[in-house]
């Protein structure tokens, strides 16, 4: 079992439109919505890639209950935190006329001491249920500092991180299996400008010095630099249109805790989680990527040893 532990869900809006102009009325020519947040899209891209995958995540008001109507009809086994700050709404902006996406992000809405102790408290005995534990996210406003070791140190399975900063660098001594941000993240969680694959490389190494065994960084619809015990690699993906980046990053680590899980080597693991991030690039609704599809990428997803 996967399970995928996050404070920050978010009910998505996604609106296409033939042309967006800043500062006028946009119609939209298409609409949908569905249940999204990192910690969200990573229990259903797991889900979609034929794993066992539950999640831990707090919810509240009508869009909290709305996922969780979401999650039923997947049929993801859930567990759901009420709360009383409703759920927050984001909303993407495709732009056909561009290719662009804009994503207006609302920030979500702070926890109570009480809330924040019970979540903490309760993922112990969730996670004994699992082999492995995907932690991923921001963290709700006024949250403590420190609150993300204080959950991994509850959890006794492997963890993949996907969170940046100081709330990554805490949990580093911790050793995870593997860390995942992106290159803007990176470069703000080791305080300086990366701008040569090089100098990306040399912020890699100094996370693992700090204790983590794998590192993993994405650099949008570039090549992903992964380095661990068996060295340094890149994986490049293959050129694609896409129609919604939106969970692309979700879907990678996803896919890697995924591979992981079957007992992949952790090279070939984060090959399945590129797979998986190009098959979500290619959905408008985040995270419901198909195994037969990502499989059938693999091919595709090149490897080059450093």
């Amino acid at each position: 079992m996967i399970l995928s532990v996050g404070l920050t869900p978010a009910w998505q809006q996604i609106l296409q439109f033939d042309r967006l102009v800043v500062g006028e009325v946009n119609r939209a020519r298409a609409t949908a919505a569905c249940a999204s947040g990192k910690v969200l899209n990573v229990a259903a891209a797991a889900h979609s890639l034929g794993a066992a995958a539950s999640l831990w995540c707090p919810i509240g008001g009508a869009t909290g209950r709305q996922i969780a109507a979401e999650f039923r009809k997947l049929e993801i086994p859930s567990r759901w935190l009420d709360v009383a700050t409703p759920t927050r709404v984001c909303t993407t902006l495709l732009d056909a006329a561009t290719g662009t996406t804009t994503e207006l992000v609302e920030n979500a809405g702070a926890l109570s001491k009480t809330e924040l102790d019970r979540y903490a408290d309760e993922l112990p005995e969730l996670a004994a249920k699992s082999s492995l534990a995907v932690l991923t996210g921001s963290l709700p406003e006024r949250t403590p500092a420190g609150y993300y070791r204080r959950l991994m140190q509850s959890v006794a399975c492997p963890v993949i991180l996907d969170v940046r900063g100081q709330d990554l660098l805490d949990c580093l001594p911790l050793k995870p299996l593997l860390v995942k941000p992106n290159r803007d993240e990176l470069s703000w969680t080791v305080g300086r400008t990366l701008a040569t694959e090089s100098e990306i490389l040399a912020a890699m190494r100094e996370l693992r010095d700090r204790g983590a065994q794998w590192v993993v960084i994405s650099r949008g619809a570039d090549s992903l630099l992964a380095s661990g015990p068996d060295g340094d690699f890149r994986l490049r993906p293959p050129q694609v249109e896409s129609v919604n980046p939106i969970g692309c990053g979700d879907s990678l680590a996803a896919g890697i805790a995924v591979g992981v899980t079957e007992g992949m080597p952790v090279v070939d693991a984060t090959r399945l989680g590129v797979a998986a991030a190009v098959e979500n690039a290619l959905e408008l609704l985040p995270a419901r990527m198909s195994r037969a599809a990502t499989d059938r990428r693999l091919a595709q997803i090149e490897i080059q040893c450093l």
